[in-house]
């Protein structure tokens, strides 16, 4: 592909990469099947710029739908009916669990925030929680301990669904 006419590929996709998303995603209904679909027909397009760069958002949108056509009849024909052998898991308390532990963590004060996610999720000691934060580790000690208070106060539910998993 010349400069030229490479330039004008990456500004076409700059300028309508979203809208081509959206696209994508309406007709996958999921965001990494969408994400295939628009990789596929981008890599189709750039192949073919020089007689397509009239009008690229036809030809790409023209490729896409031949692309989902094309999997929905190659799905169709591999598809096999789900037995109980192949029943898919309900994630459904994970989930509540997560929606009700980011909206406390948004409702603690940062420096609360902050100690208990480097402590629990990065998994660091108070000692390199102390170091990254700029204390001592006894304030870490009374931050994290605070911080753990206020999120039993602010998700109770939390507790429910943590001893739930615990007895199972």
């Amino acid at each position: 592909m010349k400069a030229e006419l490479e330039r004008e590929f990456l500004d076409f996709v700059a300028y309508r990469g979203t809208a081509m998303f959206r696209t994508a995603y309406a007709l996958t209904g999921d965001r990494h099947a969408a994400e295939d679909l628009i990789q596929t027909a981008l890599a189709r397009t750039a192949l073919r710029w020089a007689k397509v760069h009239t009008s690229p958002e036809a030809y790409v949108r023209r490729v896409m739908y031949h692309e989902c056509v094309t999997g929905w009849r190659r799905k169709h024909f591999a598809e096999t009916p789900l037995t109980d052998d192949h029943a898919v898991p309900d994630h459904s308390d994970r989930t509540l669990i997560r929606m009700s532990l980011q909206k406390a963590l948004r409702l603690l004060a940062p420096k609360q925030r902050a100690v208990i996610v480097l402590r629990f999720l990065e998994d660091l000691s108070e000692r390199q929680v102390a170091d990254i934060i700029g204390c001592s580790e006894s304030t870490v000690g009374s931050q994290t301990s605070r911080a753990l208070a206020r999120l039993r106060e602010l998700a109770p539910e939390l507790r429910e669904l943590f001893h739930q998993e615990a007895t199972i």
